[in-house]
């Protein structure tokens, strides 16, 4: 039940002031979790560091609600998320982005269904796939002309595969991508709806999108169906605080919600959860003044690499940028990312991710400026270190990258997904051309699948693994980290290798 005094109101924190109320009590707990709200470690610095959030890691009682049947602090949390967030229904999620993701494809789809799918999409949007046995057809992305990198697919692409497959049963789009670039998403969505297919839209990086006059619009304001954001990425929750939006006609609510209790856990973290109302009480009630102090700090960064020879990724229109996000590059063409994340870190500043052209730093609500005064003095040392690469072949061309690979079809043959898996054999990887892959090539982060098992493996497929490789990016899912060797589909004596399934 709801609290007596509570009410539906931007300022209350209902969850999160619960959990608090449920502390002072000072209960004697004949409950889960077994640490009884105490530190019981032995050990002084893990107590003196988990102590204070013990009291309000607790479970399912008769005053803290159930997230999988929410009928009171619970629901009055989701409910104001929705109204902050503008939409019909918000779940939280304590699996992070990967729940939500997996849940809204497992709600969409039945076995051997179609869905239209963003080929740079998250992995675990191919993990949904496969568990929900459905068939996808990939739309490639679009190339964004001033960096290279690969952003939503067009309004083009998506009216051809919407036309060519109209018995698709979904169109997933991931906005922005890990480098902050975001994509229009109106016009697609509108394309989607205008034959009676919902849009889902991972927007993991763009919890704070529609939030200030300087952030691109939001998935929801776009007028998606579904919509995936990590608080935890961009706004101020816990890891693994994420939230589930739903609007409109077009999706089954309560499938959504009958896959998020398969795929979430039973006994899910009050804190995670708490964190995520407080999050949210923080946006609907600061609004754009929660940004300002990130704002002008990665604004000052930017201004004083004007004068560095290390660049940051600026997209042309109508490609949008979101401003937390500092993707720097070497211009002169003598570091690669990984290097300039080493260097960075070598001077205290820790980058979110690097790939073999890139560094991705993100700016937050706990960014203060200190921390902009300190990359600056960490990117002006670099700067004076830098010297450009003098033979060809020590040189890392400073031409736009691409590191998720685009089919020259802009729309793909439907591929199959199941979660039997398949036979393989392991070969080296330069023999590897025109197989088909058996088993998953991640380079993490991102976490944009280079392979998939079931993809057929090109010579484009190649020099890209060579790249991330040569330049010392990890792979999640090679059974060889060198990637001297791949594993494909094994091809039984006298058979064809065989096309991807339609």
């Amino acid at each position: 039940m709801t609290h007596p005094e509570s009410k539906l109101h931007a300022a209350r924190a209902p969850l999160y002031e619960a959990l608090k109320r449920h502390a002072e009590q000072n209960w004697i707990p004949f409950h889960v979790p077994g640490h009884k709200q105490r530190a019981v470690w032995n050990d002084d610095d893990a107590d003196a560091r988990f102590r204070p959030m013990l009291p309000i890691d607790l479970t399912e009682l008769s005053d803290t609600d159930d997230l999988h049947q929410p009928e009171g602090v619970i629901a009055e949390a989701e409910k104001l998320a929705a109204e902050c967030f503008g939409a019909d229904e918000t779940c939280l999620l304590v699996g992070g982005s990967t729940a939500g993701n997996l849940a809204m494809i497992l709600a969409v789809c039945q076995p051997g269904d179609l869905v239209l799918v963003q080929r740079n999409s998250h992995k675990s949007v191919i993990h949904g796939l496969m568990l929900a046995g459905a068939r996808a057809v990939f739309l490639a992305p679009e190339l964004e002309t001033a960096s290279g990198l690969a952003v939503a697919p067009s309004v083009q692409t998506v009216r051809a595969g919407l036309e060519r497959y109209p018995e698709a049963k979904a169109l997933l789009i991931t906005n922005p991508n890990y480098y902050g670039l975001s994509s229009e998403l109106s016009a697609i969505v509108d394309c989607a709806h205008d034959r009676g297919v919902p849009v889902l839209v991972d927007e993991a990086h763009g919890a704070h999108f529609g939030r200030h006059g300087e952030f691109p619009a939001s998935a929801l304001q776009a007028g998606a169906d579904i919509v995936v954001q990590s608080a935890h990425k961009m706004l101020a929750s816990l890891t693994m605080g994420a939230l589930l939006h739903m609007q409109g006609r077009l999706i089954d609510r309560s499938a959504v919600r009958q896959m998020l209790r398969m795929v979430q856990s039973s006994s899910p973290s009050y804190p995670i959860m708490a964190s995520l109302d407080l999050a949210r009480r923080q946006l609907h009630t600061e609004k754009e003044r929660m940004f300002e102090n990130a704002l002008r700090t990665a604004g000052y960064v930017r201004e004083q690499l004007a004068t560095m020879p290390i660049r940051a990724v600026a997209p042309r229109p109508p490609v949008g940028l979101d401003p937390l996000k500092l993707t720097l590059y070497d211009e002169t063409g003598a570091w690669d990312g990984y290097r300039l994340r080493d260097e960075l870190e070598k001077r205290g500043c820790m980058a979110e991710m690097a790939d073999y052209r890139h560094v991705v730093l993100a700016f937050g609500p706990g960014t203060v400026p200190e921390d902009g005064y300190a990359l600056v003095r960490a990117l002006n040392d670099i700067a004076e270190r830098l010297q450009p690469a003098g033979r060809a072949d020590e040189r890392f061309s400073p031409s736009p990258s691409r590191p998720e690979p685009v089919a020259a079809d802009c729309v793909s043959e439907p591929v199959a997904f199941s979660r039997r898996p398949m036979e393989t054999e392991k070969i080296p990887l330069e023999e590897a051309a025109d197989r088909l892959a058996g088993e998953w090539i991640i380079p993490y982060p991102p976490g944009i699948p280079l392979l998939y098992p079931g993809e057929r493996i090109t010579q484009e497929t190649i020099a890209e693994l060579r790249k991330w490789q040569k330049r010392g990016a990890k792979f999640q899912g090679a059974e060889d980290a060198t990637l001297s060797a791949i594993r494909v589909r094994t091809v039984s004596c006298g058979e064809k290798e065989p096309h991807m399934e339609r």
